[in-house]
């Protein structure tokens, strides 16, 4: 199965606003984790005594990419370094992970697939020809040990099978053995069936549990998309049917569903935690291509362009591990957590607050949606994604000039070296569509190019702003892929130590968020206006956002959460207006990092 192929990080190259997201990381945690985080810089994984598990792949798997993406000879030359390292310490029988031979049984092998995915994003980056052969190794060997029942899915393994696809595909391209097949099956079979459980989803409970699990989850929704091929299998949509369940019970404004750390319901003040923001975008790149639905592409964008900047800081040297969409303060609480699974420090912006697992794997998420931006099939080429990026492949090049989603306008520049189609997607909610001025109804365009032939041309839409509508008689204004929220000015408090062995220090330190102005509102107007800036520096600024949209509000009595200082309550005291009209600036949620994004209209219980 699949109905669009990837195209690699020397075929892609970031361009605009989306580039300098990406230069933005590289010069923040995930350029830096090496020098300054004791899991990755001392892993066990490159013969250190820290953490030989999950943290380096996870942050090698965004970090790869963003290093070649950018054509950053330094990063790329310390990514090699550690692929290298990790290499040198395959055994002889295939085995990959830091653990002794004794230890296997009792070692959980998620780390065996999520370092055997790394392997494959390595390989599409640098073309490096021993991958194929190690990772043969460790797949054979890993199957051996299955099936031989030496060891077993348990825990993180069990409820992640799946993941073991990516590299089972991989090799299964290059050769068609059965042994992969049978791997495939067994990875099923003792894996989590998650159409069973769909009943726990529908009433979140502060317990933690692998089968709730957010991350486990989000990792999920690709499971069918991936595996139903090697299995045999039909492929069914399964995903669009789980996940309308997830939604229905545990949605969010920005397309996440809440999981601080496990499901967490329909409140507007319960996390979710970042690894599953990264993850379901992943989870949506692969059933994109591997469907051609554009719900995946378009819900992709939703994350992209919401939830994923709100939650790091603008220098990306600080995250939180749960956001919020109601959140008016990022201060860790004093008593009992607000969160279901989380501690109280879960949502301040910091170098690992909560737990360390999203400060390696958040950094997978803007290299892999920079390297969707374009895929390829046969003699067809689609712009996936319409932000600014340049194709260099085979067909030719297409650059692609625009300030989407800020902008409507997408100016495409193509030189074609062979014969090709070029299909372009437009969003559903795009109208008014016109290709160089000239009216058209698709959502999909398709233009053909001959041999030799440049072509420039611009493709333009409109976005209307809208209210939808929340649960709990709450409302939020949306235009395109992005969401506004109600921004709430802040002042940040520095902390600077010591923990267990890891050090917090300018800039890789923790803060809180103190705000700073008002966020009790209600809205009194069905009226949003549109309002636009340029695109800065900092493409999610939260002082020069580059879109607005205009409202009407009015003050009334929110109030704070029973027990908590710094939590609005989940749904306001009382809609009755305390004060007259007047319009607020919303700021897109992505550049709001304290903000109100689901509020009543005032006078409507």
């Amino acid at each position: 199965m699949g109905k669009w192929d990837f195209y690699t990080s020397n075929e892609i190259k970031p361009t605009g606003w989306l580039r300098r997201q990406l230069e933005i990381q590289a010069a923040g945690l995930s350029g830096n984790l090496d020098k300054i985080w004791p899991d990755v810089r001392e892993s066990a994984w490159i013969g250190g005594a820290r953490e030989g598990w999950e943290r380096v792949p996870y942050w090698l798997d965004g970090f790869l990419p963003l290093a070649y993406l950018l054509e950053d000879a330094d990063l790329i030359a310390r990514g090699k370094k550690y692929i290298d390292a990790i290499l040198s310490f395959q055994k002889e029988d295939g085995w990959i992970c830091p653990c002794s031979e004794e230890a296997r049984a009792t070692y959980d092998t998620w780390a065996v697939l999520l370092i055997s995915k790394v392997l494959t994003v390595y390989y599409d980056c640098s073309r490096d020809e021993r991958i194929p052969g190690v990772l043969y190794r460790v797949m054979k060997n890993y199957y051996d040990l299955l099936k031989s029942g030496e060891v077993k899915l348990f825990a993180w393994g069990k409820a992640r099978w799946f993941e073991g696809f990516i590299a089972i595909d991989f090799l299964y391209r290059r050769k068609k053995e059965d042994w992969l097949l049978d791997l495939a099956k067994i990875l099923k079979e003792q894996g989590t069936d998650y159409n069973t459980l769909t009943g726990l989803w529908k009433r979140p409970l502060n317990r933690w549990r692998q089968e709730t699990h957010i991350v486990n989850l989000m990792m999920m929704l690709k499971y069918e998309a991936v595996s139903c091929e090697l299995l045999g299998e039909p492929y069914t949509d399964n995903a669009e049917r789980l996940l309308s369940i997830l939604s229905e019970y545990n949605g969010t404004p920005v397309g996440l569903i809440t999981g601080d750390e496990c499901l967490s319901g329909l409140s507007p003040i319960q996390g979710t935690e970042l690894c599953s923001v990264v993850e379901m975008m992943y989870s949506y790149e692969l059933l994109y291509a591997a469907t051609g639905d554009s719900k995946w592409a378009e819900r992709l964008e939703l994350l992209a362009f919401n939830a994923l900047p709100a939650t790091l800081s603008e220098d990306m040297w600080a995250h939180q591990y749960v956001q919020m969409s109601n959140q008016i303060a990022c201060q860790k609480f004093p008593g009992r957590s607000l969160f279901r699974t989380n501690g109280p420090a879960a949502h301040i912006f910091g170098l690992e607050p909560h737990f360390g697992c999203c400060t390696a794997n958040f950094n997978q998420g803007w290299p892999k949606f920079a390297l969707s931006t374009f895929l390829h099939s046969g003699d067809t080429v689609i712009s996936a994604l319409p932000v600014p990026s340049e194709l260099r492949a085979e067909e030719g090049t297409v650059l692609l000039e625009t300030n989407y989603p800020f902008e409507n306008s997408l100016h495409y520049t193509v030189t074609a070296k062979k014969a090709f189609t070029l299909k372009i997607r437009i969003p559903s909610f795009a109208e008014n569509r016109t290709l160089d001025g000239i009216p058209f109804t698709e959502e999909e365009l398709s233009l053909s190019f001959a041999l030799g032939e440049k072509r420039a041309f611009t493709v333009s839409f409109e976005t209307k702003p809208l209210f939808i509508d929340r649960p709990h008689g709450l409302h939020t204004a949306k235009c395109g892929s992005l969401v506004f929220s109600v921004p709430i000015a802040y002042e940040k408090k520095m902390y600077e130590y010591t923990d267990r062995g890891v050090e917090r220090k300018f800039p890789y330190c923790d803060y809180e968020y103190l705000p700073r102005s008002e966020w009790s509102y209600g809205f009194c107007s069905s009226v949003l206006k549109k309002k636009r800036g340029p695109v800065s520096e900092i493409p999610f600024s939260g002082e020069k956002p580059p879109v607005m949209l205009e409202a009407e509000v009015q003050k009334i009595d929110w109030g704070l959460e029973d027990g908590f200082e710094t939590v609005c309550a989940k749904i306001p005291l009382s809609v009755e207006p305390l004060s007259e009209p007047m319009p607020i600036l919303l700021y897109p949620y992505g550049c709001s990092r304290l903000r109100m994004t689901e509020l009543p209209f005032v006078g409507k219980e």
